[in-house]
């Protein structure tokens, strides 16, 4: 990549340190598509970074050059009628790093507007702080749907979003917190993650398995981070009666068929969820907390080794939770 120009009024150049693989980052490698929106090749992706100031430009008071910062990946304009409403992760006119629009954070240096920047506690080390992006996205879940104290959660996929699902539904109150992947050892990263029951989908059903804890009355929220129709499906068949179901994860095919017939049947409140609403302060807060265990960061490779983490990744290899690229 060139150099970036150097900030204009309002903007900061941050030389990036580090940065998370996320589940979207592997839909463009593997599908080459999000939903309908093809990749632009050559697009470089990565927006989990973490990383340094290295200049400011005019009118920017909250940065000085030597401070660390976590980048919110979402450009946005501020004025529309969604910004304005604090639905930032709407706006009209927004440009995402990482997709078609522009260049992700897999490179040295990145030049944005300073109001994407948030600073770093003293205590994080980079790979630490990539958890705030996604862990973000779990605030802005907490703004659309609420996990009460006493409820019973079930998470659909143990990736690292399934993770965090399973610790911010932990750190929120919930007193059960079920977990079903396919995968052994990420259901045992999940356990260490805040779940208490971990359901292999290869050897149990989840839908029965929840139920018989329950005594057939079902899960009070559902979050669906697999992202395939099967797993919403099986959302849908064991959240309880006016449970929630929330739909996080990409799925691949373009048309699912989700059962709304039986979501009508139990009123269901089915929420779906849009990136992260510029919500890192918050994520940064509840790691500073201890609320969050970091525990999910399993590999740290540097850029060179970028495609190997992707490769990994996709198959699942050698105990992979979540990669961290050090730049």
């Amino acid at each position: 990549m060139p150099q970036p120009a150097d900030p204009s009024h309002g903007e900061v150049t941050v030389r990036v340190r580090a940065v998370g693989v996320c589940g979207s980052d592997l839909h463009w490698y593997q599908d080459g598509r999000i939903g309908e929106m093809p990749a632009a090749y050559p697009q470089v992706l990565g927006h989990e970074p973490a990383g340094d100031v290295v200049a400011v430009g005019a009118g920017v008071h909250d940065f000085t050059a030597g401070e660390r910062v976590v980048i919110e990946p979402s450009i946005t304009c501020g004025h529309c009628e969604h910004c304005l409403r604090g639905h930032h992760n709407n706006c009209l006119s927004s440009v995402f790093l990482g997709g078609p629009q522009a260049p992700g954070m897999f490179r040295e240096y990145v030049t944005l507007p300073a109001a994407n920047c948030t600073r770093i506690p003293d205590e994080f080390d980079y790979r630490t702080a990539t958890l705030a992006e996604p862990l973000a996205v779990m605030m802005h879940m907490l703004e659309l749907i609420e996990i009460r104290a006493g409820d019973t959660v079930a998470v659909t996929g143990a990736g690292p979003i399934g993770m965090l699902c399973a610790a911010v539904a932990r750190a929120s109150g919930a007193s059960r917190v079920f977990i079903a992947d396919r995968l052994p050892y990420r259901l045992k990263l999940a356990m260490s993650m805040g779940a208490d029951v971990a359901i292999d989908t290869t050897a149990q059903s989840l839908v029965e398995t929840v139920l018989d804890a329950t005594h057939g009355r079902g899960a009070d929220v559902v979050l669906e981070a697999a992202g395939s129709a099967e797993m919403a499906n099986a959302a849908i068949r064991m959240a309880r009666l006016g449970g929630v179901v929330m739909l996080i994860g990409i799925p691949s095919e373009l048309n699912p068929k989700i059962d709304i017939h039986s979501a009508m049947m139990k009123e269901l409140r089915i929420q779906t969820l849009k990136r992260s609403n510029h919500r890192a302060q918050a994520a940064l807060d509840v790691l500073a907390a201890g609320r969050i265990s970091a525990s999910l960061i399993t590999h740290v490779l540097p850029l060179g080794e970028t495609p190997r983490a992707f490769e990994m990744l996709t198959n699942y290899s050698d105990g992979v939770g979540k990669a961290v690229i050090e730049i």
